[in-house]
């Protein structure tokens, strides 16, 4: 991809917290001309990235959107892995406030006496409200939205130089979703169900009246239960899968 603007999307994990459908929990892998990074890191992540051939060892950055363990449960076992390959090289993850913390909390959880963090060179950013995060090759702008309040949950806006990508994390409708979907090449959104209304999630019915107000390239719908992929065929945005790849 060297000399290309063209971005490379990997849908690692497009379930829900059940795994609906066999899928894996939420993970999007994007290749980037300068770099690598994840959306999200579900639990399963880690099988998931090495059962489409995805090199661990290229990410460069995680970026969760907020803390049900879906969405970043999969963290402690890159981390272990990233220890047993003797990586050298920096990970920044970026996460809501507290994050460095609680991965903290899960690796001693999980893994009692084994050293992890200390012996990686990461980088842990958080989240302030609609205040951008600058790395070196990509901005993260935070946004807040309506899940779970302890979960502390955001949509996230990331560009890099080439193209800019909007994620919706876990939400019911807010139209702060509009903003994040804004201009971009890409906006990815739950749409957990289809018709049944759930606090904190999306349902397609819902969501239909709102597509054409999002201004952006391509819709792709995500995290499903089994209802929502029970009706996939009457769904017009396109949908995710796990192993869809996308050029941006």
């Amino acid at each position: 991809m060297k000399g290309s603007n063209t971005h490379i999307l990997t849908v690692v994990g497009c379930g829900d917290a059940f795994s609906s459908g066999g899928n894996a929990q939420t993970c999007f892998h994007v290749e980037s001309p300068k770099g690598t990074f994840l959306i999200d890191c579900g639990a399963g992540s880690l099988t998931g990235l090495k059962k489409h051939n995805l090199d661990v060892a290229d990410i460069d950055t995680i970026i969760v959107s907020h803390f049900h363990g879906d969405h970043y449960g999969g963290l402690p076992y890159l981390l272990l892995d990233a220890v047993k390959e003797k990586r050298e090289e920096q990970l920044t993850i970026v996460t809501p406030p507290g994050g460095e913390e609680k991965i903290r909390r899960l690796l001693a959880l999980l893994y009692p006496g084994t050293e992890v963090l200390g012996k990686l060179n990461l980088l842990f950013a958080s989240y302030q409200q609609e205040v951008e995060i600058k790395l070196p090759y990509l901005t993260i702008l935070p946004v807040a939205v309506a899940h779970k309040p302890e979960s502390q949950p955001y949509a996230v806006r990331i560009r890099t130089a080439e193209k800019t990508i909007g994620y919706s994390g876990d939400t019911s409708w807010t139209d702060e979703l509009l903003k994040v979907a804004a201009g971009s090449d890409l906006f990815i959104c739950e749409c957990c169900f289809y018709s049944t209304v759930v606090e904190g999630h999306l349902n397609y019915l819902q969501l239909s009246e709102h597509i054409p107000r999002f201004d952006t390239k391509k819709v792709l719908l995500t995290h499903f239960d089994e209802e929502m992929l029970a009706h996939l065929d009457k769904v017009e945005p396109a949908h995710a899968y796990d192993g869809l790849r996308l050029m941006l």
